[in-house]
């Protein structure tokens, strides 16, 4: 995973009322030190804001303290401080995520990177194309496919495709699980791209948000998975408004009405 090489300091930071708070703290300038350690090691980690020693092993206070060369309380009191000013979100496995991670990153700087790998992409398929010319060729392309996807920042592109999963199903994945990554990649290897993935969301988002029994699967491992080709070209289920001119249909009661008996 490539690392971030900045991070965006605003020169207003020290006006924003929890910086201010924070610096009427005994221990401030110590936190807001590990303040600016904790944005720095979530752009070398540069997933998403999160913090962590591997995917499957969260940072403890112990790690941090080595790391940030403080004392260990001084760092548990910085992290229930960031915590409290939701500065910071730890989740029930303990992983670190910085909060509005986006506005510490240059989106700008991010979309370039993108563009810049899209064109690289595009420039090794055309000369694998010219270099094959013929049906024999057409498999060597295919099979370089891995290879295409290990030239690809593709950390982007997880980002990318679970922040838009996010977004539309109101969830929280993380697109460092490796689970969400084996499918990711194996679509993308298929030749599946991002607009692919937003389409099987959009989808499936139309199909089964608002199913208490359906909803439950607006998840990587199925939207992805093996039925993906077939979400992808489902065909949005048309409803024929009611005719305005039509009557409303009549329901004949036989047992509504007044009692009656035969004399």
């Amino acid at each position: 995973m490539l690392s971030v090489k900045w991070i965006k300091l605003s020169t207003q930071m020290f006006e924003d009322e929890k910086i201010r708070l924070i610096e009427s703290m005994p221990e401030a300038d110590t936190i807001l030190i590990i303040w600016v350690k904790l944005l720095a090691q979530a752009g070398r980690t540069n997933a998403s804001g999160y913090i962590f020693l591997s995917e499957n092993i969260p940072y403890t206070d112990e790690m941090l303290a080595t790391l940030f060369h403080r004392p260990v309380t001084t760092v548990r009191l910085a992290l229930e401080t960031f915590k409290q000013f939701g500065m910071i979100e730890i989740d029930d496995q303990s992983f670190i995520r910085i909060s509005n991670w986006d506005k510490h990153q240059s989106l700008e700087g991010l979309e370039k990177i993108r563009e810049q790998n899209r064109q690289r992409v595009a420039k090794h398929r055309e000369k694998k194309r010219l270099e094959s010319g013929n049906a024999t060729g057409n498999v060597t392309c295919n099979k370089n496919v891995t290879d295409i996807d290990k030239e690809l920042d593709i950390d982007n592109i997880y980002v990318e495709i679970i922040n838009y999963l996010n977004r539309a199903a109101g969830k929280n994945f993380r697109h460092t699980t490796p689970a969400t990554r084996k499918v990711i990649k194996a679509r993308w290897n298929e030749g599946f791209r991002v607009e692919d993935f937003k389409t099987v969301i959009d989808n499936k988002i139309a199909d089964w948000l608002n199913n208490n029994d359906m909803s439950q699967y607006l998840r990587p491992n199925t939207l992805f998975g093996t039925k993906f080709e077939s979400y992808l070209n489902q065909k949005p289920e048309k409803k024929d408004p009611p005719d305005p001119g039509s009557p409303a249909p009549f329901n004949y009661d036989i047992n509504a009405g007044e009692d009656w008996h035969e004399d």
